[in-house]
This record gives C-alpha cells, sequence and structure tokens, in this order.
C-alpha cells in the first residue's frame, strides 16, 4: 500500500470528482455509516427521496448521526424528518446542508457553530453518487450517466460489490493506458489501440479476440469521467453491453469498488431468459476483471514505471489522473499538456481498424 504523496499526484491526499458511496437499494433499508477519503460520514435518505450525505458527527457530543440502531428515536422511526436527521443520543436536527435548526429542549436560535459539511450528492443508475473536493468547493462537471439506463429494452445491473482493496487507486487507472497487460491478463490481446486525454474524460479504444468468449472479436470505448467512475461499452458478436467499474478512496492507499453491466434485451418484452442471460454476462465481465483485483492485491506499489518504448502511454495517464489532486489553478495546465490522442507504437490505430462504436458516447 502506497500513498498519495508517494506518488507525487498533488498537493491533496484524495482526489476531486464524483465517486460511488453506496448502491441505491442499500438505501431503502436506512440510515448507513459509511467512511470514505479518510472520513466518516452519515447517509440517508430524506422523506422525499432524496440522498443526503454530512460528515459523521454531531458536534454537541460527537455522536455518529448514523451508527446506531438501537436508540428509540430509530427504533421508532422518528430519526428522519423530512430531509433532516436527528442525532440518536440527544435528538438535535441536522437538515440537508448540515445545519441543526432544532433541539427538542432548547427555544433559542440554534448554534451556527455546530453546522457540519453536507456533500453534493445524487441518485444516478442504481448508484448514490457524490461529490467531493476537499477544498469544499461544488461540482466543475456533470455526473456521468447513459441515456440507454432509462430505455425499457436495457437491463439493470445489481451491483456486485467488490469490497476494499489495499491498492492506491492510481493503481486502477493505470489498467487504461496499460494495453500490454490485455493479452496475458485477460486473453484478449489488443490489435489495436488508443487513448485519447479530453479535459476530465480519459478514453480508451481498443478491439481484439477474446479467449473468455471463444476468440470472437471484443471492440470497446472505455472511459472515466473523472478519477472514480468507469464506463464501458463493448461490441462482441451481435451483444451488446456497458461495463461500470467503480473505485472510492477509503482512506489514503485503500479503495472501494463495484462493478456492473448494463446489458441490452432483444425486445422491450424482457424475460427471465433476458435476465438470465444479463446476469451471466455481467459474471462473465467480472471474472474478466477479478484476474486485475487479484494482481492488484498481490504487487509492490508501482511508484515509478520501467516504461518501454511500446508499453502504453503511462506517463500520460498519471499526469491525466494528477489534475484531480492538483490545485484548481493548475488543472487547465495539465489538460493542455495532456490533452489528445495518444498511441502505441507498432500497434494499429482506431481509424486503420475501422472503430466505429463512438456513436452516442459523451466524446
Amino acid at each position: 500500500m502506497a500513498s498519495s504523496v508517494e506518488y507525487k499526484l498533488g498537493p491533496h491526499t484524495f482526489p476531486r470528482g464524483w465517486f460511488v458511496v453506496a448502491e441505491s437499494s442499500e438505501l431503502d433499508k436506512g440510515a448507513m455509516a459509511v467512511r470514505f477519503w479518510g472520513r466518516d460520514l452519515a447517509l440517508y435518505r430524506g422523506e422525499s427521496g432524496r440522498p443526503v450525505m454530512l460528515d459523521a458527527y454531531c458536534k454537541h457530543m460527537g455522536t455518529h448521526l448514523t451508527a446506531s440502531d438501537s436508540a428509540m428515536i430509530v427504533v421508532n422511526g422518528h430519526q428522519i424528518e423530512g430531509d433532516s436527521i436527528r442525532c440518536p443520543y440527544h435528538g438535535w436536527r441536522y437538515n440537508a446542508a448540515g445545519d441543526v435548526d432544532d433541539i427538542p429542549y432548547f427555544e433559542g436560535p440554534c448554534p451556527k457553530s455546530a453546522s457540519i459539511r453536507s456533500y453534493p450528492v445524487v441518485d444516478n443508475m442504481g448508484c448514490i453518487m457524490a461529490w467531493f473536493d476537499e477544498d469544499g468547493a461544488e461540482p466543475d462537471y456533470a455526473v456521468p450517466s447513459l441515456p440507454e439506463w432509462n430505455d425499457p429494452q436495457w437491463i439493470h445491473w445489481q451491483l456486485d460489490h467488490l469490497g476494499e482493496l489495499d491498492v492506491h487507486p492510481q493503481e486502477i487507472l493505470d489498467n487504461m493506458s496499460d494495453i500490454r497487460h490485455l493479452g496475458p491478463t485477460h486473453g484478449a490481446p489488443a490489435e489495436y489501440f488508443e487513448n485519447e486525454a479530453k479535459d476530465h474524460l480519459y478514453i480508451q479504444r481498443q478491439g481484439g479476440p477474446m479467449q473468455l468468449y471463444g476468440g470472437v472479436m471484443l471492440f470497446t470505448s472505455t472511459w472515466y469521467t473523472g478519477p472514480g467512475i468507469l464506463l464501458s461499452k463493448q461490441v462482441f458478436g451481435d451483444a451488446l453491453q456497458y461495463e461500470f467499474i467503480a473505485n472510492t478512496p477509503v482512506d489514503d492507499g485503500v479503495s472501494k469498488c463495484w462493478h456492473g453491466c448494463l446489458v441490452k434485451a432483444s425486445s422491450t418484452e424482457i424475460t427471465e431468459e433476458d435476465r438470465e442471460m444479463a446476469r451471466q454476462s455481467q459474471a462473465g465481465a467480472l471474472g474478466a476483471f477479478a484476474t486485475d483485483f487479484q494482481i492488484w492485491r498481490n504487487k509492490k506499489p508501482a511508484l515509478t514505471i520501467m516504461q518501454l518504448k511500446t508499453d502504453g502511454p503511462f506517463r500520460i495517464g498519471r499526469k491525466w489522473y494528477s489534475q484531480f489532486y492538483a490545485a484548481r489553478e493548475n488543472v487547465g495546465a495539465i489538460q493542455a499538456e495532456v490533452n489528445g490522442s495518444h498511441l502505441v507504437k507498432g500497434v494499429a490505430t482506431p481509424e486503420e481498424a475501422n472503430h466505429a462504436i463512438d456513436d452516442g458516447l459523451p466524446f
């Protein structure tokens, strides 16, 4: 396990961006105590249906707002009022902005110093996604989404919860530039390959025969929207799906990951056979991703890469990733340095391979 300082990423310990913090359905079961970005957090769904995430601890006496399930205010179903939450110890009420707006036994104005941090949170594609910025600034790009999610012909993923991994997310992001692991690790050597950096997007276009699919050609356009959320359009034979991979820092050098697949059915009348096909597709994709997990669990941190001229563009990928740790005034210079197309020596380009699956994608 290595830290952000050791990777020389920038002044911030954690990257800014949109991140998954829970599956949407988890909040249907009640408030959650979660930990990300080196801090404890309170996550709940208000009565309006709105998800809310606050720093975890009440300023009164340091009580975790959502870690108790035995306090009577929780047992009696009185903890959530509108989109506000009451502390399970003394009933102080925090609104969705993180301000105390009611103390049951006090009639004076509520102390402003009792406020805690509230985070931008959205319910999106079956996930609770939160914006994190160490400086507390508002989002500077939109949350990633797929129009297919709202198309009745597409079968929604049920996320695979992959747990915590003692690896810095830098090592996860390296996969985007790593053409040469596709054959040995995944049995899918790339016949063509390209990375493109486009501000907060990092894109990979590639294609090659996939051993797990019997040698059928797999074509993918994959992109990170910021540092934590990957989507990948995948075409093989007559099949079309989107793979989803999310990584969120828990602590410095520790990541939590999720996985899913959005699969197109044969018609809008989705059958149980279609759903079983989607489950198998997601399981197959997870099996491929799991090989990366096993390698990450059993490798030393690659603080520097002994890069060959015929490797993928690791330096570009790492420089692109560093923008999310940089001071905001330096982000534009980093983007200007890396924006554009980056090829691999001796490997065909997407244009040469007639890669034509980018229609409808956000780049």
